[in-house]
């Protein structure tokens, strides 16, 4: 059934409600709920039935039980690791070794890690976190400027380097359409892939000058002037319980008891996704590659800090039930965006919006309403995959059937969809991040989003230029 513009009404009532009541349970529920009762021909008992089988269906798909589960581990990783002393000697370690002295040079530290850790977008996250929030808490930097951070070198950084199973699944989507070469024609869109390039740009003019826009310069100017790192009556994504562990009493705090749980998990991923490749990397499975990580970064904690002494058996369990009892928050957000999400698809949300392409377009505006239409469909449904899938199979047809420009055309719909994957309250990589940085969510969505804003202005800007000489 075809619902045309009923079809955009859940997402953009959850965002906005979210934004502004800063109750995102409530928000994404409600956002569900309105999707069937469309769905249900405005019976709302119907509607309740249907909302409750949708998050049902969502939590037992795969992909999104290994995302819920990887979520559980992160908060037993994180208290492992701050039990044992291992964030304590780390920070340590850095203010001994001179290797951070300022905010300047913890922002670049940041930016670094995310550059270099370009396997997978809810790693890359992760480790920034949780190797700088310890750093950026001791130097009164905001939550929400840790996880502009590691939000912002997320999926940026894994669409622009795409040995990952970002790339590979961009290649197996050309393939299908017919493209030949189709390694060749994305290598040839990421230096016209203008979104995630501004964004990453943007966010390197920040930390080197330290000038912000928007929310994000009351988050500073509060954390400057008055030390708190969150606003009053924020929620942090992670319990605080967890956070502000500190480390067990006569126990020397020592680097090595976090750098070696976060080199393994580095190590494991693309372990992992050669294993769920049957031998190619790029076919690897990543969230299930993220699960395997995380997990044997908490098995591998649990042995040595058993092994050094520091906790006994029943301390380890105790700690990694009080680390994922400190997820819950996150635990069911996600999975209330995840079945946003399925009420999308069962709207056609995504199909809707790139129908309204074919309406007598100018060959030249292509890219560039291409872009848009992909920062739509991504930042209403929370997902940059999904919204690839939408468009290359309606842009690439269209740019053969007009004669245009095809790593062009790419790179809009992958930049445009990097745009939702970065800015939308109901993507999961948004959601990490916050979890990462132990921001209130709501905060992090606000504070990014004038950035976001921009690099993606620039962005339209230039496929428009583009367009009309390309053609």
């Amino acid at each position: 059934m075809d619902y045309g513009w009923l079809s955009l009404l859940p997402p953009l009532i959850a965002i906005i409600l979210a934004i502004k009541t800063r109750e995102v349970l409530f928000s994404l529920l409600f956002g569900i709920y309105i999707g069937w009762v469309i769905v249900e021909h405005w019976n709302p008992i119907h509607a309740a039935s249907s909302t409750v089988a949708v998050l049902l269906k969502v939590t037992r798909k795969e992909g999104n039980t290994e995302v819920l589960a990887f979520s559980f581990l992160v908060g037993a990783l994180i208290a492992l690791i701050q039990r044992s002393g291992g964030l304590e000697g780390f920070v340590r370690l850095v203010k001994r070794r001179g290797l951070v002295r300022g905010r300047r040079s913890a922002g670049i530290l940041s930016f670094l890690i995310g550059v270099f850790v370009f396997i997978e977008s809810n790693i890359n996250a992760l480790v920034i976190g949780t190797v700088s929030r310890p750093i950026f808490d001791r130097l009164k930097i905001p939550r929400e400027k840790l996880a502009y951070i590691c939000d912002s070198t997320a999926a940026p950084v894994c669409i622009l380097i795409p040995l990952n199973a970002w790339g590979a699944y961009i290649i197996a989507l050309l393939a299908n359409e017919g493209v030949d070469k189709p390694l060749f024609f994305l290598l040839r869109s990421i230096p016209l892939n203008f979104y995630p390039l501004f964004a990453l740009l943007i966010l390197l003019f920040v930390i080197l000058t330290g000038r912000d826009i928007g929310p994000m310069v009351e988050a500073e100017k509060r954390a400057r002037t008055t030390g708190k790192l969150l606003r009053d009556g924020a929620v942090p994504l992670i319990s605080a319980e967890v956070t502000a562990l500190s480390p067990k009493e006569g126990v020397k705090p020592r680097a090595v008891n976090m750098l070696l749980p976060v080199v393994v998990m580095l190590g494991m991923m693309p372990i992992s996704l050669y294993i769920t490749g049957k031998g190619d990397i790029m076919k690897g499975a990543g969230g299930l590659s993220v699960l395997w990580a995380v997990a044997t970064a908490v098995g591998v904690a649990s042995l040595i800090y058993f092994g050094q002494r520091i906790f006994n058996l029943k301390e380890i369990s105790s700690l990694i039930v009080k680390g994922m009892r400190g997820m819950m928050s996150l635990v069911i957000i996600l999975a209330l965006a995840f079945g946003i999400g399925e009420t999308c698809r069962t709207l056609g949300t995504g199909v809707y919006t790139a129908s309204l392409l074919s309406r007598g377009l100018p060959p030249f505006f292509v890219p560039a309403l291409l872009f848009l239409t992909a920062c739509f469909i991504s930042f209403a449904t929370g997902t940059s995959w999904g919204t690839f899938a939408i468009l290359i199979p309606i842009g690439v047809p269209l740019v053969s059937a007009i004669g245009g420009n095809l790593p062009l055309t790419l790179a809009a719909i992958l930049g445009g969809g990097v745009f939702g994957d970065h800015a939308s309250p109901i993507s999961d990589t948004t959601l990490v991040s916050s979890m990462a940085s132990a921001c209130d969510h709501i905060d992090h969505v606000r504070t990014q989003l004038p950035y976001a804003a921009i690099a993606a202005s620039i962005a339209f800007i230039l496929y428009l230029v583009l367009g009309f000489l390309f053609l």
